[in-house]
C-alpha cells in the first residue's frame, strides 16, 4: 500500500505516517513516531503536510493522572484520497493551461538566442537501429543525396539484416546515397549501384581504415561506432551539417583515383 499512495501523490514518510494512524487509531507523536520508525523529531513535519491535506486531525486528550492534556492524532477516512487526487488533476490542468499560454514566448527566446545544435547519444544495437530509422525523416531539399563513410563488413557484422531491411527500405523511399567506403573485397559495390540507388568510390582499408559508419543528411551528421561497444550520436545543426558535407566533398574528389 505504501507505493499506491506514493503514486496517489504522498512522499514516503507521509504514507508511513497515514498507514501507521489508521493501524493505531488514534495516537501521540511518539506512538506514531514507533510505529512508522519515523525519527520523532521530523513526524510532526508529516503529521502537518497530512493534516493540511484534511488525511488527518488532532484533538486534545486528558491524562489519567489529571496532569496537562496530550495531542492525540487521527487518520481521517481513506475516501479524502478522492478529494486529494481531484485536487492534484485540477492542478495538472491548470498546469497544462498555463505551459500551452507561456510555450510560444519561451519558444521565441529559445530562437532569439540563435541556433543550438542537438545532440542525442544512443547506446548498444537498439540505439544504432534507432539511428538508422532517423533516415527515413530526413527533411532535406528534394534531389540531396545523403553522404555516407562506411566499412560495409563492419555494417553488416553488426546488423545482418541491413541490405533486405534497411538498404531495402531506402531504395523503395527513393533515397540516393553516395557512399565513400573499404573493405577486403575491393571495390565490390560499384556493380551493384544503379539498382542500389548508390554511387559508391571505395578506398584502401590499408591506408585508410576506419570502422565507424558517418551518415550526413539534412542539417544532421549520424556516426556510428560498430566495433566493441556500440554506440553513437546524431548532431542536429545546420553549420555543422555543411561543414561535414564540404569535407565528404573533398574526401570524394580525392577518392576518385582510387577508382582505377
Amino acid at each position: 500500500m505504501l507505493d499506491e499512495l506514493k503514486k496517489i501523490g504522498l512522499s514516503e514518510h507521509e504514507a508511513k505516517v497515514y498507514l501507521a494512524l489508521l493501524e493505531l487509531g488514534s495516537a501521540t507523536a511518539q506512538e506514531i513516531a514507533n510505529k512508522s520508525g519515523i525519527k520523532r523529531t521530523t513526524i510532526y513535519m508529516q503529521i502537518e503536510a497530512l493534516m493540511k491535506m484534511g488525511l488527518v486531525t488532532s484533538f486534545e486528550k486528558e491524562t489519567s493522572k489529571g496532569g496537562a492534556p496530550k495531542t492525540y492524532f487521527r487518520a481521517e477516512d481513506p475516501e479524502h484520497l478522492h478529494r486529494l487526487v481531484e485536487k492534484e488533476k485540477s492542478t495538472m490542468k491548470e498546469k497544462e493551461a498555463a505551459l500551452k499560454e507561456t510555450i510560444p514566448d519561451l519558444e521565441k527566446l529559445f530562437l532569439s538566442s540563435g541556433e543550438r545544435p542537438r545532440v542525442r547519444f544512443f547506446e548498444g544495437i537498439e540505439g544504432l537501429r534507432a539511428i538508422q530509422d532517423e533516415v527515413f525523416k530526413i527533411k532535406a531539399p528534394a534531389g540531396e543525396t545523403i553522404k555516407t563513410v562506411a566499412s560495409p563488413e563492419d555494417v553488416i557484422k553488426t546488423f545482418p539484416e541491413h541490405p533486405t531491411e534497411y538498404a531495402a527500405r531506402r531504395i523503395k523511399k527513393g533515397i540516393m546515397v553516395q557512399l565513400i567506403y573499404t573493405s577486403s573485397k575491393g571495390a565490390f559495390l560499384k556493380d551493384f549501384d544503379k539498382k542500389d540507388l548508390r554511387e559508391s568510390r571505395y578506398i584502401s582499408p590499408d591506408k585508410f581504415p576506419f570502422s565507424c559508419d558517418i551518415g550526413i543528411y539534412g542539417d544532421s551528421v549520424a556516426i556510428s561506432s560498430l566495433r566493441d561497444k556500440p554506440f553513437g550520436i546524431i548532431i542536429e545543426n545546420k553549420g555543422i551539417a555543411n561543414s561535414m558535407k564540404t569535407m565528404f566533398s573533398l574526401a570524394w574528389e580525392a577518392a576518385e583515383k582510387y577508382q582505377k
